[in-house]
């Protein structure tokens, strides 16, 4: 780095600091027992078709959704909150912004707008590799639809960046307008930013959303809940506020000497749904699909109905399972989307109140306290009434993944943390290498591939995959790991580290509900979970439409957005 570049960095980091300073001194974070629970009404966001008419048929369709801050109500007794929002206006802006509902095989063009301001209303770290404009003016944002399958131009690559009015962009970027061919499978998808470095900022300040993807000829047979008011998105995450309503993110690094504001999760102890803290929804005496959507930075969720109804799972982040699965609890990671129905037919009380026990960081940090194992409350109706929809014995199954095909490539994936010598985490990597270095994983389009993903952490981390869709094989307990753990330090290198001796203890069976096809799973801490990766359709195994090979790529990452940000990132390059 030259003289002058040292000290420009150097008097942005002053700046950090100082204003980091004034945030501490400035802000008093609220208690969240002075917030009265169950006292804002769940919204449903607004609904935005992905899709036109013409000639009574369905055809493709140009939106604008732009990027704006604005001040939202997250709760009755809470001052408005300085946010980022998506919608087609400042007006209509939400948080989360608006279900984008498409349509199985008619495109989607957007045109994702930057219309923020000059500065970040939350601290964020020059220190660990971010998105930096050249005149270190305007945000970044760059937008991802989680679970999408599209060319590479589109999928809101981390080096894709833009500023307001496309003013400033990233060395990835590529065009203005994106392009979703809808061409996969039916389910659940949601859009949020993806900007290198501040994706834990920006989500956290509210860019996220729902984006649906309906195949009404293949779904409705089904018989599940499927109208707008019985099925409903639910967009799930935590945040701390100030008491003039402002969102509290410390501004103090765990390391400050290291990262000054870089902290390893973000945690918040009031529970956000749709945009209201511990909402409340009045229902009726029938079956509700619930698409939930985990957009927490770092919090798991282990949900489950206080009154003892049970959750009946129809579909796992972006697809339909095979045949319907019950539960009592369920554990839900940064990302991951689960499609259940509740039937509140069979409630023997006038309420519930969906709650939530999962430790923090999870599996093995801090019990939930009172504000934090809320969620929302239903309140049940009284009258019965006629309930058309039904839960079939079976779903929609997809072509499994083929174990006994020969030739399928195997890679071991090594998930490492490092710490300061104040045993505090500095940064995380994947196999040892920082996201800068060449592409290591470069799959064919169209194949698939085994993954053995090795957690040398303590953490659970939700593994995200662009593009591909995996189903997990298995959960291996490491033996002898703090051995194991050492060779792999020291070489970097599964194989020669004799995985195979230590991969040999207790495997955890993986729930039944997520044993179809995934684009996140949790990779237990200690562990060794073998997936299968394919890189094609499910539904058909036809290749892609598009060109998977084209720049910029594709990336995979762990999904808690502070590891993701520092730097628990890899690029992902086709080949043909």
């Amino acid at each position: 780095m030259v003289g002058r570049e040292k000290l420009v960095m150097i008097y942005f980091l002053i700046n950090i600091i100082l204003v980091n300073f004034a945030w501490a001194e400035e802000d008093e974070v609220i208690n969240p027992s002075e917030l009265e629970m169950f006292v804002d009404e769940l919204p449903d966001m607004p609904r935005i078709k992905g899709f036109d008419f013409a000639h009574n048929s369905p055809v493709p369709t140009n939106l604008s959704i732009g990027m704006y801050q604005k001040l939202w109500k997250f709760h009755r007794d809470l001052p408005a909150t300085p946010v980022f929002a998506y919608g087609r206006t400042k007006k209509s802006a939400t948080v989360p912004g608006p279900t984008i509902e498409a349509l199985h095989g008619i495109h989607t063009h957007i045109k994702w707008i930057n219309y923020l301001p000059s500065k970040h209303i939350l601290p964020w770290d020059p220190t660990i590799p971010t998105a930096t404009p050249h005149k270190r003016k305007g945000i970044p944002t760059v937008v991802h639809l989680h679970g999408g399958v599209d060319e590479p131009q589109s999928d809101g690559h981390s080096g894709a960046w833009f500023t307001a009015r496309f003013k400033d962009r990233g060395p990835s970027w590529t065009r203005k307008t994106y392009n979703y061919h809808n061409l996969q499978h039916p389910g659940t998808l949601w859009y949020h930013d993806h900007a290198m470095g501040l994706t834990r900022v920006n989500l956290l300040a509210g860019l996220v959303g729902a984006y649906v993807i309906r195949q009404p000829s293949l779904e409705r047979t089904l018989g599940l809940p499927y109208d707008e008011e019985f099925d409903r998105p639910l967009v799930v995450f935590d945040r701390s506020f100030n008491k003039d309503g402002s969102i509290y993110m410390d501004p103090k690094g765990n390391n400050p000497t290291i990262h000054p504001q870089w902290q390893p999760e973000y945690f918040g102890d009031a529970i956000v749904v749709n945009g209201k803290a511990w909402p409340y929804m009045t229902v009726r005496r029938r079956r509700y699909r619930f698409r939930i959507i985990n957009a927490s930075n770092a919090r798991f969720f282990n949900f489950s109905i206080d009154n003892g109804l049970k959750f009946v799972h129809v579909g796992s982040d972006s697809t339909y399972i095979e045949k319907p699965v019950t539960t009592n609890s369920f554990v839900l990671a940064p990302s991951e989307i689960a499609d259940v129905v509740v039937d509140f037919s069979k409630s023997k009380s006038k309420s519930a109140i969906l709650t939530n026990s999962a430790a923090y960081p999870y599996p093995s940090g801090d019990p939930v306290n009172t504000a934090n194992s809320k969620v929302m409350k239903f309140i049940i109706k009284s009258e019965h009434e006629a309930d058309t929809s039904t839960i079939p014995k079976t779903l929609i199954k997809y072509p499994p993944p083929s174990l006994s095909a020969t030739g399928a490539l195997t890679r071991h994936i090594a998930l490492y943390e490092y710490t300061s010598p104040i045993d505090e985490p500095t940064h995380l990597y994947i196999n040892g290498l920082s996201y800068e270095a060449p592409a290591t994983e470069t799959p064919k389009v169209g194949t698939t591939e085994i993954w053995n993903v090795i957690n040398l952490t303590e953490d659970n981390h939700p593994l995200h995959i662009h593009l591909g869709l995996f189903v997990v094989l298995d959960q291996t307990e490491l033996v002898d790991v703090d051995k194991f753990k050492e060779c792999m330090s020291k070489y970097n290198d599964a194989i020669k580290c004799g995985v195979h001796k230590y991969a040999v203890g207790r495997k955890t069976e993986v729930p039944a509900h997520e044993k179809g096809w995934k684009n996140v799973f949790k990779m237990m801490p200690g562990h060794i979970t073998k997936i299968h990766v394919r890189f094609s359709y499910i539904h058909s195994n036809e290749s892609y439409p598009f060109d998977a090979t084209a720049e910029p790529g594709y990336v995979y990452h762990c999904h808690i957005l502070d590891h993701e940000d520092n730097a628990m990132m890899r690029p992902l390059k086709f080949t043909h």
